[in-house]
């Protein structure tokens, strides 16, 4: 089963594309539509939602929405008050639907607070529908009739546009015409649900590209979700994506910590789940120096955004030396430059291969030079 959440500011249009996502084939969850049903007439949750803000939110024993958005939107203590209530039982329900769902499913949560929730590391991946405010505000008056004071209230206390681009793996542009999922289900949907449920990791031999500006911020979306999958491990984002400004193949690079390989081996479940399969063999690195180099090699299943995921001992030689290597990189500009040309010229001899082995190998000599040259580094940090 593939995690898709859905999110975006009210007015955005998300529930269209959550419509043209079910016609592709997508279970969809509507967060909405749960809220209705916990505070459906007779419920527990719609009594509890009287207790708080009184008998005046009713009408002919059913919720009154507007009179209760009157006062739950009024202050964050009562916008609280009602969460308390409502999102408990909304949660419920909704592990009750996603555990109904088929096993080759494409589940997609659309929930309007999974920003403001910090729920973004609970998806495989996260799609966020955007249009601009004064857009939003025209369709929340012409279409849903609501007060244009009361809806840019709503807006503002929704999460900002950049809390939203921050979780974002899809960023949808609703201002204009509805944006055309089908390439997006086609292309990375459905092969990413394929791969998760057969643990398998995206395949392909990326080339060297020029840095992109946009690495740290999807390295942080990936890093959530391999941390939450550990149970709350250290993870570094490592290799050549973490270099600013250095030319790199396009696969994010990380490193998990444990305290043992049997951690390693026992996580290699929950990290497969999650969506970073084990890569079948045994894997060492080369030593650079005394120690063992063990670790296990996971990858990233979303053909979208490549990811490689070694599982190292937190403090181990392999630990520090992919640290101490990278921040040594950052910092020395003569090295950063000879590296990058390193790996232009050996991405162009090696374009067509399909393992990266050779073009790793080849890379071995210079590596091997540059110990001394960040055993120098690491020494002038800690003097």
């Amino acid at each position: 089963m593939l995690r898709v959440g859905l999110t975006g500011g009210i007015g955005s249009g998300k529930s269209t594309v959550a419509r043209a996502l079910a016609e592709l084939g997508a279970v969809v969850i509507d967060a909405d539509q749960l809220a209705r049903e916990v505070l459906a007439p007779g419920s527990e949750g719609l009594a509890e939602v009287v207790k708080a803000f009184g008998d005046d939110v009713l009408a002919d024993g059913a919720l009154d929405r507007a009179a209760l958005a009157a006062k739950a939107f009024a202050s964050d203590e009562a916008r609280e008050t009602l969460n308390s209530i409502t999102h408990p039982r909304i949660g419920a329900l909704t592990a009750e639907r996603m555990g109904s769902a088929a096993e080759d499913a494409i589940v997609v949560h659309d929930v309007p607070l999974l920003v403001e929730k910090g729920m973004a590391p609970l998806y495989h991946l996260v799609i966020v529908v955007h249009a601009d405010v004064e857009l939003r505000v025209r369709r929340l008056v012409g279409s849903r009739g609501m007060d244009e004071a009361d809806a840019r209230s709503r807006i503002a206390a929704q999460a900002s546009v950049e809390q939203r681009r921050a979780v974002a793996d899809v960023w949808l542009d609703n201002s204009g015409d509805v944006p055309d999922v089908t390439g997006l289900w086609r292309e990375r949907l459905v092969p990413f649900e394929e791969n998760v449920r057969k643990q398998q990791y995206a395949a392909g031999a990326p080339v060297v590209v020029p840095y992109d500006e946009t690495w740290p911020e999807q390295a942080q979306r990936v890093a959530a979700r391999i941390k939450l999958a550990a149970g709350g491990r250290t993870v570094e984002h490592i290799g050549s994506t973490a270099v600013p400004g250095l030319a790199a193949k396009d696969v994010l690079d990380f490193q998990l910590g444990v305290d043992s390989m049997e951690t390693a081996d026992a996580l290699a479940e929950v990290l497969a789940q999650a969506g970073f399969p084990a890569v079948p063999g045994g894997y060492t690195d080369t030593p650079m120096g005394p120690g063992s180099w063990e670790k296990r090699l996971h990858a990233g299943a979303d053909p979208g955004r490549r990811v490689n995921l070694h599982v190292r001992v937190e403090g181990g030689p392999g630990w520090n030396w992919a640290i101490d290597f990278r921040d040594w990189v950052r910092a020395d500009a003569d090295a950063r430059a000879e590296y990058e040309a390193l790996k232009l010229g050996l991405s162009k001899r090696f374009a067509h291969e399909t393992t990266g082995f050779n073009y790793g190998d080849a890379k071995g000599p210079w590596m091997q030079a540059a110990i001394p040259r960040v055993a120098a580094y690491r020494g002038g940090q800690t003097s």
